[in-house]
């Protein structure tokens, strides 16, 4: 015989009911249910499933749950529940998915992704190819498990190293060390990456009004009234400053050697008034490359009109990327060519605006080249 319980009190527990159980789950809903029929006694779960709406064997089972006395799950469902994954249902799937990544990763030109991107959604294609019906989330989470990650490219790998490459460091250490004890300028040049000049799209981002991006060109070619920018810079050593020629055509060494006497008239002279020798670090390629007869004719031209004896260092093969004359402005590229800046190290720097066309196609043989002053050195 079931005991009705008041119409009163039925009436209190739907209003409670409406208010709590919205924010349970699953599992809370059917132990609260079940507590407050235990609550009321012999006809409870007849006056809860009335308040609530809920069936008699929902709060029947939780009746059963709290009679256990089990610790909290901390999970709404019971361990095995829910549909089983593609690992569990479909055993070959993991195999395959690593047959298809492991030879890929090891340069196995038999492998089907080998010349292709190993994004989730090709391996997800090729397994559905193979039988193994999988989405790419599922892919993703599948290599995950395995210790796959996305990586980006590491630059660790180098080409080959002169057994004396640690000797020629150390040789240029030593020059550029006593050159600056003796109060003479060490400068680095190097020849910076080339930007166009106008709006165009580079990499980064600053700081805008949300919404208000700055608007650049879709296609990145050249503007012909503008043309592009050919940054060569100079960074002294000793003083810590930096000076940029800027051409607007082409890299050359008349113009390389240019920037370093410009720095050397503007800046290098008024710095060291007492100066009788000049070391210059550089690496072994383009306008200031070892090879280059240019090179050495303008900068003997240049020795000769500063009277300052001009030793060059070459880095070795390979190390161009330590050069201290690498540093250059970040930021968008330039709609003109700015006068004045500073470096991401907070260096800095001036500019110069020039043509490098009048160095262009000069001829300097072998027979001019015999004819310079140049003293090779050795390491000591």
């Amino acid at each position: 015989m079931v005991v009705a319980v008041d119409t009163d009190v039925v009436e209190s527990l739907r209003a409670k009911f409406e208010a709590v159980l919205p924010h349970l789950d699953e599992r809370q809903q059917r132990l609260v249910l079940a507590a407050e029929a235990r609550a009321l006694g012999h006809g409870g779960i007849a006056a809860v499933a009335r308040a609530s709406g809920a069936s008699r064997s929902r709060i029947s089972q939780g009746s059963a749950e709290l009679e256990t006395g089990d610790e909290p799950l901390g999970r709404v469902r019971r361990r095995g529940g829910g549909r089983k994954a593609l690992s569990v249902t479909n055993p070959g799937l993991v195999a395959a998915l690593l047959a298809l990544v492991e030879p890929t990763r090891r340069g196995d030109p038999c492998s089907p992704l080998c010349w292709t991107t190993l994004s989730t959604r090709n391996l997800a294609a090729e397994l559905t190819a193979a039988g193994h019906r999988v989405g790419s989330d599922t892919v993703a989470k599948l290599l995950g498990e395995q210790g796959f990650s996305l990586q980006a490219n590491a630059k660790t790998v180098e080409g080959g190293q002169h057994p004396d490459r640690n000797a020629q460091f150390g040789y240029l250490n030593e020059q550029a060390r006593e050159h600056l004890d003796a109060g003479d300028p060490v400068i680095s040049v190097d020849t910076k990456k080339k930007e166009l000049v106008g709006a165009y799209k580079n990499g980064g981002a600053e700081w805008r009004p949300a919404g208000d991006p700055e608007k650049v060109k879709v296609h990145d070619f050249i503007d012909p009234a503008l043309g592009k920018a050919n940054p060569y810079g100079v960074y002294d050593l000793g003083a810590d400053t930096g000076w940029v020629s800027v051409g607007t055509d082409h890299d050359t060494a008349a113009f390389a050697v240019e920037t370093i006497r410009r720095w050397w008239q503007a800046v290098g002279s008024p710095t060291y008034p007492n100066a009788s020798r000049l070391l210059i670090t550089a690496d072994g390629g383009g306008s200031n490359g070892y090879r280059t007869r240019l090179w050495k004719t303008e900068l003997a031209a240049l020795a000769c009109q500063t009277g300052l004896a001009i030793t060059v260092c070459h880095l070795p093969p390979g190390t161009s990327k330590w050069s201290r004359g690498r540093d250059r402005p970040h930021g968008r590229p330039p709609a003109r060519i700015p006068t004045c800046g500073t470096t991401a190290s907070g260096s800095c720097l001036r500019f110069w605006l020039r043509s490098a066309r009048s160095g262009r196609g000069a001829s300097h043989g072998l027979a001019g080249a015999t004819e310079l002053r140049i003293c090779p050195s050795a390491p000591r």
